[in-house]
């Protein structure tokens, strides 16, 4: 089942629980009732919204995350149930004891990825396509050569040629727009780590004692660039600024359709996929790790 993304941002609501249904009540009706089980997620960007401690207990029970937001509209905190899973010590176990070289050839799956998926938005003409192709098999174990940076230099200077654009998280603007579509896809990543019983903290190329998400962090490299294009599309549409619009159309990315060992589906269906992927990798059952595309 696709699951629902729920936002809450032009108008406060108190989210309450009736019937295993996530209740949006203002000044006392209920206006919305959703079943818990259909969410996936719930974005919350409004500062007058509260909540009931059932309300976001089965959420978490419905595995869905919750998204708040901070001043500035980006996520500020991210609400995950914890793994019911019968074998989360084993996984936990699995990723303490993965080996230097599973994990740098891993790594090294995904900047190839990211590469050849900044390169699939360029033009079919453009340079920098043609640079970016080739830098793909020059990425080696743990891309100790740091090709990754050497394709972002590329990349960012044929990314949106039309405008004048530096990339700057603390920037705003199309900055802005970015870091929200980041903060999203990241947020779903972490979901679907916790789903399939692995734990956040421990990744496999970011290692950082204060991020709960380096695994989220390693993750989410190949899909940015679908982030990319999709803000770059909106921008040449007008949306210059973090609109409320402008959010309820990035979080769409998460039902966009993708690929995976030749099966389409929603984005956010096949993260599932991908980290049922990670796990056998990491048990020594396959090597390659399945990434889903998104599709053309």
């Amino acid at each position: 089942m696709i699951k629902r993304t729920v936002e809450i941002s032009r108008e406060s609501f108190h989210l309450g629980l009736r019937h295993k249904q996530l209740t949006l009540k203002r000044e006392g009706d209920i206006v919305h009732t959703i079943p818990c089980e259909e969410i996936g997620m719930v974005v919350v960007d409004h500062p007058g919204t509260t909540y009931t401690h059932a309300a976001l207990r089965h959420l978490a029970e419905s595995d869905a995350a919750v998204v708040i937001c901070g001043e500035n509209h980006l996520p500020a905190a991210i609400l995950l149930p914890l793994a019911d899973h019968s074998q989360v010590v084993w996984r936990l176990n699995e990723q303490i004891e993965a080996s230097k070289p599973l994990c740098k050839r891993l790594w090294q799956q995904i900047i190839r990825a990211k590469i050849d998926a900044q390169a699939s938005i360029l033009p079919k003409h453009c340079p920098g396509r043609r640079k970016l192709k080739a830098l793909v098999p020059e990425v080696k174990s743990g891309d100790a050569s740091n090709v990754e940076a050497r394709a972002a230099k590329i990349y960012w200077q044929f990314w949106y040629p039309e405008v004048e654009f530096r990339r700057d998280p603390d920037s705003n603007g199309i900055n802005s727009l970015l870091n929200y579509g980041y903060a999203i896809a990241r947020a779903a990543i972490a979901r679907a780590i916790v789903s399939a019983g692995l734990t956040p903290a421990l990744g496999l190329h970011h290692r950082n004692r204060s991020n709960p998400f380096c695994l989220a962090d390693d993750l989410i490299e190949p899909f940015r660039p679908m982030v990319d294009e999709r803000v770059r599309e909106l921008h040449r549409q007008g949306y210059e600024s973090l609109t409320q619009e402008c959010k309820g159309e990035l979080l769409k990315l998460l039902s966009r359709q993708t690929t995976i060992v030749g099966e389409s589906g929603p984005f956010m269906v096949h993260l599932h996929r991908m980290l049922g992927s990670l796990v056998r990798c990491l048990r020594k059952e396959q090597t390659t790790l399945e990434i889903p595309v998104p599709c053309e």
